[in-house]
């Protein structure tokens, strides 16, 4: 027998919109039985997807579905009855949630950015653009920017036309980068100029660099550090890797969603690595 949750779900499924089911506290449930409860080994608020030994990854936004076989299915079919609420992934149809979790929020996206569609939340609105970008939460005080990689609630179609993506709310997620920590490493001693400090060949190394931590589809954190550590293997430990590349490199990252305090830690991390 179809619950409401259920009903709703197969309808967004059949307009080509991902859905998974909810449990109580905005939390998914997995889509198989081997993940019930965390048992799959993945994270503990299964927010994200973790590690598993499912054929994919089956958490959160990855579970995210138009099938009917699945959302119907043995591993779904039992949770619709226990459902708090559908969610869906708006990467997946190209759309950003501009998730306003107060009042004060809602008053200033009224001021700064332009009219679309809006649905009613809890405490506050969801305004939907179309088109996708990196999701980052706490852009400022009461706003998150839900696309890739993330669910949100379902909670109706809304009111008003939606418009294209602004530059406004992508401008949203690219922070000023914070200061380095200096790359305190030894200048060659052997004579001669350091072959890395022809401009050409450190400038295609981090543009490089750049373009790798730009094009991440997946897996961000992972392709942050081992693009840092490249980085700091090829180039930093003869002195020509300074604070302004190492700026550029952080740039990069906080644009696909990185925070500052990740950035240096990752930063850190690949020079303990190098034993630097």
């Amino acid at each position: 027998m179809n619950t409401p949750h259920l009903t709703a779900a197969l309808d967004l499924a059949d307009r080509s919109v991902p859905v998974l089911p909810l449990r109580a506290g905005k939390v998914p449930f997995g889509n198989c039985p081997a993940c019930r409860g965390n048992a799959c080994g993945g994270r503990p608020n299964m927010k994200t997807p973790g590690p598993c030994d499912c054929p994919r990854p089956c958490h959160a936004w990855a579970a995210a579905t138009t099938d009917p076989d699945v959302i119907t299915g043995p591993a779904w079919a039992p949770v619709w009855k226990q459902a708090a609420a559908v969610a869906y992934h708006p990467g997946g149809i190209g759309l950003t949630v501009v998730d306003l979790d107060h009042a004060d929020a809602v008053a200033w996206a009224r001021r700064a950015l332009p009219a679309t569609r809006t649905v009613a939340t809890t405490r506050g609105e969801h305004w939907i653009y179309l088109g996708a970008m990196p999701s980052v939460n706490a852009v400022r005080d009461g706003v998150d920017i839900k696309s890739t990689m993330v669910y949100a609630r379902w909670l109706g179609p809304g009111t008003g036309t939606m418009t294209a993506l602004p530059d406004a709310v992508q401008a949203l997620i690219v922070k000023k980068p914070s200061p380095v920590r200096p790359v305190a490493v030894p200048v060659p001693t052997g004579g001669g100029e350091c072959r890395h400090r022809i401009p050409a060949y450190l400038e295609r190394g981090i543009s490089m660099a750049e373009q790798r931590i730009a094009e991440a589809a997946s897996g961000v954190h992972a392709t942050v550090y081992r693009t840092f550590l490249a980085v700091l293997s090829a180039h930093g430990r003869c002195g020509c890797l300074t604070d302004a590349h190492a700026s550029r490199l952080f740039a990069a990252a906080q644009a696909k969603g990185e925070s500052s305090r990740h950035c240096v830690d990752a930063w850190s991390n690949a020079r303990t690595a190098l034993g630097m």
